[in-house]
């Protein structure tokens, strides 16, 4: 079953006169990344009457940045971390059940340079089908030098034995998190984008809602509700903060800041339909070379960050590595004049209280559900593949904590996404973008004028439109980082299109598409640093 109605609209000044009305909700989250929408949709889909907001665009920050694998954790097997990776399985067959225009599973190879590794690194994955069970995708193979070349044609000949070959998922992590605030949406949710959470409101020592603003025009909102949930993302301390101090309770961080840096470059590199990882490179880092939307992304890295910012930039040494790293598995070697795009994610990783986040590698990649003195519910850490199972656990602490009365889990193991086709999808994630991204809404797509008008890079006059009417765009940013992902694909590419894609969204919403801050943030997508 899926939903094939009519998409849903979202006309701004609709969605904020919903935001003004006197209401008492009973979840309030603030962050509209990968997470919070999670527990939007949770939470709208067991009943209870739920608001988001979120500062910038859905999916602004982290959750548009992933090096897009929906995994079990391969790393996390080596650390001993089984549960976590048991976990992570599950949720990864549920992920790509409930969205398969989005997610599907793609085959890994890593190549063996040392007689030894094939064995080795086979023995661990074979474990890793084992803990699959059911789930699994695919079961692990041995491979020989010729079918090693044969997967992966551009590998390093020199000095390669063989490989094995296993199976994960991948993902557009954006437009996965567009499905979720749009399913929530359908099942009652309220959620507004580009309207930032300024000050948690109180009643009796208690977190009785917040005060929120309208970008664009500075209207002011009150929310109230049962319960408010912090899913900011690395940005949760500083809520978390706020309401210490409200209460005269101070917090110590929780968040370790972890930057991870992707590069992009032309599938010539890779040109097949398997990704490439290196288990443990030079320095003992994990390296992926990725087909994805007709590219290859090259990444990533794990470098502490002691500030938070919007739009971070790649450090020297992390480019320099992934370069380098990539000229040792690869015959044709990526240079700084390959990189197409190039984008940094941030990572909340969860320390110890006693720890100063420094070592980023040895922090854990679970997430962390707390509930303060005065019932504010925060969570982070995690990654893309557990969403699902990170928003029960914020319900379940709801109820714990007695915010809100309990409902049964399991309501969205088998809820299919917006765009759900009933049929088999025939496309491949890694396949250049187009109407098959849309699914089961390709059809609402082209019956919208401008269907056969083709802006460029699988993007027509339509899907802009369809992006403003019904996908809560606001922004060229929006429409070309996060609707369509030129700008991670491509960002020159992006710069060229952005004038006529404001043009679109100037007629439908009448109002500023900020054309000159993408410009200036697109330039930044191209900057190596030196």
């Amino acid at each position: 079953m899926t939903n094939v109605s009519a998409p849903l609209p979202t006309p701004r000044a609709e969605l904020l006169d919903r935001l003004a009305q006197p209401h008492l909700y009973d979840l309030a989250v603030i962050g509209g990344g990968a997470t919070g929408l999670g527990v939007a949709l949770d939470a709208a889909a067991r009943g209870f009457s739920v608001v988001l907001v979120d500062s910038h665009d859905f999916a602004k920050g982290t959750s548009s940045r992933a090096t897009k694998l929906v995994h079990g954790g391969v790393r996390y097997l080596a650390q001993g971390n089984i549960s976590l990776v048991r976990e992570a399985l599950h949720e990864r067959t549920t992920l790509l059940s409930n969205a398969p225009h989005l997610a599907q599973p793609l085959p890994f190879v890593m190549p063996s340079y040392r007689f030894w590794e094939t064995p080795f690194y086979g023995i661990g994955l074979m474990m890793y089908d084992a803990l699959a069970g059911k789930a699994g995708l695919g079961a692990t193979q041995f491979l020989g030098r010729e079918r090693t070349l044969q997967c992966l044609p551009t590998a390093r000949k020199d000095g390669l034995k063989g490989g094995v070959k296993y199976w994960d998922g991948q993902f557009d992590d954006a437009r996965l998190a567009l499905a979720l605030a749009r399913t929530a949406a359908s099942r009652g949710a309220l959620l507004v984008n580009y309207c930032p959470a300024k000050k948690l409101v109180h009643e009796e020592g208690r977190v009785a809602g917040f005060e929120c603003e309208d970008v664009e025009s500075g209207r002011a909102f009150t929310v109230k509700a049962r319960c408010v949930v912090n899913a900011t993302g690395v940005w949760v301390d500083g809520l978390r903060q706020m309401d210490g101090e409200a209460i005269g309770k101070p917090v110590k961080p929780i968040v370790a800041p972890s930057q991870g840096v992707h590069i992009v470059v032309d599938k010539e590199f890779l040109p097949s339909d398997h990704a490439l990882m290196v288990p443990k490179t030079a320095d003992g880092r994990v390296l992926f070379a990725v087909p994805w939307l007709g590219k290859l992304i090259l990444g990533t890295t794990d470098s502490p960050r002691q500030d938070i910012v919007r739009e971070p930039q790649p450090f020297n040494e992390e480019v320099k590595f992934i370069l380098e790293e990539s000229a040792r598995y690869l015959t044709r070697a990526p240079r700084v004049e390959d990189i197409r795009s190039i984008w940094v994610g941030l990572r909340p990783l969860v320390k110890p209280q006693d720890d100063d986040g420094d070592n980023t590698k040895s922090l854990s990649r679970e997430h962390t559900v707390l509930a303060s003195r005065s019932g504010l519910v925060t969570v982070t850490g995690g990654k893309w593949t557990t969403y699902r199972a990170m928003a029960e656990d914020v319900l379940q602490k709801c109820f714990s904590t007695g915010l809100l009365p309990e409902k049964p889990a399991g309501v969205t193991n088998h809820l299919p996404l917006i765009g759900t086709p009933k049929e088999p999808v025939k496309h491949r994630i890694s396949d250049a973008q187009g109407l098959h991204s849309y699914g089961s809404e390709a059809a609402a797509v082209l019956g919208i004028p401008g269907a056969q008008t083709a802006l460029g890079g699988g993007l027509t006059v339509a899907m802009v439109r369809f992006a403003a009417r019904y996908e809560d765009a606001c922004t060229v940013e929006d429409v070309l980082a996060r609707r369509s992902r030129m700008l991670f694909l491509d960002a020159r590419k992006a710069i060229a299109l952005a004038p006529a894609v404001a043009d679109v969204l100037r007629e439908e919403l009448r109002a500023d598409p900020r054309l000159d801050a993408f410009l200036t943030l697109a330039q930044q997508y191209l900057h190596v640093p030196a």
